[in-house]
């Protein structure tokens, strides 16, 4: 399995964690660190959340040596604020400033945000050429195959993106109006791959190892981004390590692996967010981890009265320890 150099910094593996609002936060990625993943995307940070101290933004903030490499991932449309904002948070451990221009979501595309860059290539290049200028580590982008179906530019935009001086892309292979729906369209990705010589990091629909495999043939891509299929899934990078080794799907998780991964999600998030918040949060992980085993449709239902890890332990033993 070949390494993945972006800018001056060489990576184990080409595996990527997407960034994702409310999974991808430091409990979960230490998880996914564990089962060899290349390279970690952090939640997406808002640049002026940072620039008016927005108390909650210190918390998306937080990286722990133990998850390097990391990459941080700010979102916003003005070149002054988003360069600025990156200067002020270079100290701090990440290896990569990554720029968010694919988030679908209405409250983000409505301030002329993330996806809604697609739609002006020019001051897309301008925020990425501001911001290469104002710090000294790589500067990523994530982008889409375009804002919907009468505007698909991902190859116009990676090649403003690159001239602008960005180390890498990474492409979700749908349309902002798409969301998550449908497939995702792999040979965006290659003619993306095609046009620039920065590293371009394919993303969409990679479910498993030959998913994976896939999509590294059919498109040329140097890198690979998980999203969805982690959830509840920390797994799936050490099981497409396996694969792209040797050819194999790996066995899934037993349930007792299962249990005890659950709680040590669950321990990580009262431990980082304290009980009442890691708690909460932690139910939609429950049903994530659950999706599919026995007694499914029960544990998510119970899933939003846990309260403490007692709570959880509870419920979790209603699973027989069995394999399926």
């Amino acid at each position: 399995m070949k390494e993945l150099k972006i800018g001056n910094v060489t990576l184990d593996n080409p595996l990527v964690l997407a960034p994702m609002a409310g999974v991808t936060d430091l409990p979960f990625r230490l998880l996914c660190k564990e089962q060899g993943v290349g390279l970690i995307c952090m939640e997406m940070i808002s640049a002026k959340a940072v620039l008016y101290n927005n108390k909650n933004t210190e918390q998306l903030l937080k990286i722990d040596e133990r998850e390097c490499p990391v990459s941080m991932q700010l979102f916003g449309s003005e070149p002054e604020i988003v360069s600025g904002i990156a200067a002020r948070l270079e100290e701090r451990p990440f290896a990569f400033l990554d720029i968010n221009m694919g988030c679908p979501v209405p409250k983000v595309v409505n301030n002329h945000e993330g996806s809604a860059l697609m739609k002006n290539p020019k001051l897309a290049a301008e925020i990425v050429r501001q911001t290469v200028k104002a710090i000294s580590k790589p500067v990523t982008v994530k982008i889409r195959k375009g804002f919907d179906d009468d505007n698909i530019n991902a190859v116009e935009m990676a090649k403003y993106l690159e001239d602008a001086g960005a180390s890498a892309i990474a492409v979700h292979g749908r349309t902002r109006a798409q969301y998550y729906s449908g497939e995702a369209d792999w040979d965006i990705i290659r003619q993306v791959k095609e046009a620039v010589t920065i590293p371009v990091i394919g993303n969409g629909d990679i479910v498993d190892g030959a998913s994976a495999r896939k999509m590294l043939d059919d498109t040329g891509c140097d890198g690979i981004m998980i999203g969805r299929a982690c959830r509840g899934n920390p797994w799936i990078f050490s099981q497409v390590k396996t694969y792209l080794e040797t050819g194999k799907e790996a066995n899934k998780p037993s349930i007792s692996e299962l249990k005890e991964m659950i709680m040590r999600h669950a321990k990580l998030m009262v431990d980082i967010k304290g009980d009442y918040t890691g708690m909460h949060e932690m139910r939609k992980h429950v049903a994530w981890y659950t999706a599919g085993y026995p007694h499914s449709a029960q544990l998510r239902r119970q899933t939003n009265e846990i309260e403490t890890l007692d709570d959880l332990q509870r419920l979790l033993d209603i699973m027989p320890d069995y394999n399926i």
